[in-house]
């Protein structure tokens, strides 16, 4: 099983590494988004700081979005899926593999940009270390959610807005905590555990239920 899950993710990695423009669309977006924003409200390092949180974390949901629909899509075109569905090893074990491989090539070069978007708008070395290990935390449950999303809208018509329609509103408890313990960790002298603990309780529950919900909306969509 454990085979099983190397080799798919391998696979995904490579197939996704032939189509760059896939996984540079996703990290361009995102810096075109935080960019953006200062030139509308100005350059005023206050005002900048206190937006960042939420600017920051809106710009990695929007971006983790745009490749959620290609996470099955192709295997359903090409009959991968199907054969997938017919194999020994527990559909879940495959879908996590996958659901790992869009994290690598959206959520982790999110994660590693983020101190760009830190300098830009004038955060601390310490709420840049915050903010990383929140977009650490957070991007994972972000591409699990949006797996589920993904494989319910699989085969549709318009399925990237519908996956949007989906998610976006499971997104909000992770932008509220996320963006909570950037803008606390700005103010230096609140607790930061809360968030982290809370942030980590979506990332468990996530890691625990979400592949077998993927993996029940795939036989779904499949049939």
């Amino acid at each position: 099983m454990f085979k099983s899950f190397l080799t798919l993710l391998k696979r995904d990695l490579m197939l996704a590494l032939r189509r760059k423009s896939d996984v540079f669309t996703v990290l361009f977006f995102f810096v075109i988004v935080i960019s953006i924003f200062p030139l509308g409200v100005g350059f005023e390092a206050d005002t900048l700081r206190k937006i960042a949180p939420g600017v920051v974390w809106v710009a990695a949901l929007l971006a983790s979005t745009l490749a959620l629909e290609r996470i099955f899509a192709n295997d359903f075109a090409d009959g991968t899926l199907e054969q997938m569905l017919m194999t020994p090893q527990p559909l879940s074990v495959l879908v996590f593999a996958k659901v790992i491989a869009h994290w690598l090539l959206t959520g982790l070069p999110l994660v590693l940009i983020a101190p760009l978007a830190g300098l830009q708008y004038h955060l601390s070395l310490p709420t840049i270390g915050t903010l990383m290990l929140v977009l650490l935390i957070g991007t994972p449950v972000l591409s699990m959610i949006g797996a589920i999303g993904a494989a319910l809208t699989l085969g549709l018509r318009g399925g990237g807005v519908l996956i949007s329609l989906l998610v976006l509103p499971l997104y909000i408890p992770v932008l509220v905590y996320g963006a909570g313990a950037i803008s606390a960790s700005m103010q230096g002298d609140v607790p930061l555990q809360a968030y982290y603990l809370l942030l980590s309780a979506f990332l468990l529950l996530a890691l625990v239920f979400a592949p077998w919900a993927t993996a029940a909306a795939l036989r779904i969509s499949v049939e």
